[in-house]
């Protein structure tokens, strides 16, 4: 059984504000950098080697800042974890990808995989918490 004073603690909207801001720091941190530097956005696509670097630099901003305000506000949560989890998957599989390495870089790619497959198991706790907090019309 929860103590109770665990059981307010949990129930407060501070604390779940406080990890949606936590949860998404990553995305938000990069949208608002790629926006001020949009240059550095699109070499960073670019040496992805993906297409259209201004077309996927502009919606890779537009996914990380949108699906981060959403589960912030709780406006569409479901919307913007499910964005934000796919993104992930997407990013981890293109630049994570550590079948393509070999030794310690390999090591350190596998760990960088498996914190991004987290934080989509993050995501889709956030989109179910969320909505289950959400008063009924």
């Amino acid at each position: 059984m929860t103590p109770s004073w665990i059981a307010r603690l949990l129930a407060s909207g501070w604390l779940a504000s406080l990890g949606a801001v936590l949860l998404t720091s990553a995305f938000w941190w990069s949208g608002c950098a790629k926006l001020l530097h949009f240059g550095e956005a699109q070499a960073e696509v670019a040496g992805l080697g993906l297409p259209a670097p201004p077309l996927v630099a502009a919606l890779t901003i537009v996914v990380q800042l949108g699906g981060s305000l959403a589960i912030i506000l709780r406006r569409g949560a479901w919307f913007g974890a499910g964005a934000l989890g796919v993104f992930t998957a997407l990013a981890t599989v293109v630049a994570h990808g550590f079948w393509r390495f070999e030794g310690i870089d390999r090591a350190h790619q596998f760990n960088t995989f498996l914190e991004h497959i987290g934080l989509i198991g993050g995501f889709l706790l956030a989109a179910i918490l969320i909505d289950a907090r959400r008063p009924l019309p």
